[in-house]
């Protein structure tokens, strides 16, 4: 690869999954943040129940992640991988700015419930459709031989993305009182995501579309059901694949620092800054993964993230449980993540490489959606209701199973690594190699 042709591969990832980074930052500053706003929005009580209820609205912003999978899905697919990634991030602004703004119980009762409620739907519309437009878009516009490593970034974005809220939740711990992180400190990481969106869309607005995008030549019925239907199979593999590897992302990214902190009993700060390093490493091994798939295909990094999941889940979650100290807490935790990352590196691009051109964006979109709302906007409360129940070691046994069930659609699904994007159909096409067709980046 020449040293030009290496800045555009660059600047498409880049520009790719830069929005992706600031899409996540809001979803997951909810989680991180939620134990000081909890008790603005709902009545003084019980703290794990107030936890639930902004745990509850958390999930309910999954439940419009199919509707945004759709609707931006289609734009993908109809309008172009461009105008739905504009178009995400600027829906994520806006919800990062009603949050920012939301008055509290004791201004307008469950009104800034309310206010926050819709300014989570609007978050599930968005992350809806970012996912599969930015995995569309990374996958199609890298080189043939290394779409796992490009589309790596993708969660690479991702957990960068989680990383900024931790910091930033980390450095207004050690700057405010925990009075003035209840009363206002919480607000400050919405309003930065705003701001982050604001500068995602300029960006956005001067990135190419893909090469395999427009080398499509028949429109047709791009981006509907009818044309989503005619790959049924490929679907409901989506929502298989989702399925184990979403419930135990969640597990240990968004859910980890609550867990050590009311579970375990570290101190808040502790807990918090073992999910930052431990996320820390967990970026760093994302394109370390992609290139090995590349190599060796997604099956085997697939298979052994089920085996692991099913197998340490509950071992892991039992002994994060009496951790007391630092060391121990991060050691679990990297194993843990070091075991997702089989999944999180590579599903992506085993998604993508499932559809055709016509339906790629919709056909990723709309099934990982319907599993995300199932499976992972559900994990917190999941692991939650556990907890309240009395049983909380029931939830690592509910990880575990959704591993197993995963692992059992790995084990049999089809290799894609070496399928030409161009040509997936019925009959997928094996990878051709073609000499890339050189384009003029803007400055």
């Amino acid at each position: 690869m020449g040293r030009q042709q290496a800045r555009r591969h660059w600047r498409k990832i880049w520009i790719g999954s830069a929005g992706n980074m600031v899409e996540w930052f809001d979803w997951f500053v909810y989680a991180s943040f939620a134990p000081y706003f909890a008790s603005a929005f709902f009545p003084k009580g019980d703290a794990t129940a107030q936890l639930m209820n902004t745990a509850g609205i958390f999930a309910v912003g999954f439940f419009m992640r199919p509707v945004g999978g759709w609707l931006l899905g289609r734009v993908g697919d109809r309008r172009g991988r461009k105008a739905a990634l504009t178009l995400t991030v600027s829906l994520m602004s806006a919800s990062a700015v009603l949050i920012a703004v939301a008055p509290t119980y004791g201004v307008a009762g469950y009104g800034g419930a309310a206010v926050l409620l819709v300014a989570r739907l609007l978050q599930g519309l968005s992350v809806g459709g970012e996912y599969a437009a930015s995995a569309t878009y990374l996958t199609e516009a890298a080189e043939p031989r290394r779409r796992g490593f490009a589309s790596s970034f993708q969660y690479v974005s991702m957990t960068l993305g989680q990383i900024l809220g931790l910091a930033l939740l980390l450095l207004l711990q050690h700057t405010l009182r925990d009075a003035a992180l209840h009363a206002w400190g919480w607000r400050v990481p919405f309003a930065v995501g705003a701001l982050g969106a604001g500068v995602v869309f300029w960006l956005r607005r001067s990135m190419l579309e893909t090469d395999v995008y427009e080398a499509e030549a028949d429109p047709g019925d791009r981006g509907t059901v009818r044309a989503l239907l005619r790959h049924k199979r490929e679907a409901v593999l989506v929502v298989a694949l989702t399925m184990g590897g979403t419930v135990a992302y969640y597990t240990y990214t968004t859910y980890l620092t609550k867990y050590l902190s009311h579970t375990a009993g570290l101190p808040q700060r502790t807990a918090t800054l073992v999910s930052l390093v431990a996320l820390l490493v967990f970026a760093a091994l994302q394109p370390l993964a992609g290139a090995l798939s590349d190599r060796v295909g997604r099956r085997p990094l697939l298979i052994a993230f089920a085996v692991g999941s099913t197998f340490l889940t509950v071992p892991i979650l039992t002994l994060l449980a009496r951790v007391r100290s630092f060391w121990p807490a991060l050691g679990l935790s990297l194993l843990a993540l070091v075991v997702v990352t089989g999944y999180t590196s590579i599903n992506a691009c085993v998604k993508a490489e499932l559809f055709p051109t016509g339906i790629r964006a919709l056909g990723v979109a709309l099934p990982y959606a319907l599993a995300n709302a199932a499976f992972g906007g559900t994990a917190e409360y999941v692991a939650l209701w556990f907890k309240d129940a009395g049983v909380e070691s029931g939830f690592a046994w509910y990880v575990a199973g959704c591993a197993a069930v995963s692992l059992v659609v790995y084990a049999t699904m089809r290799e894609t690594r070496d399928l030409d994007l161009t040509r997936v159909g019925p009959t997928p096409a094996p990878l051709q190699e073609t000499a890339p067709t050189p384009r003029t980046e803007p400055a």
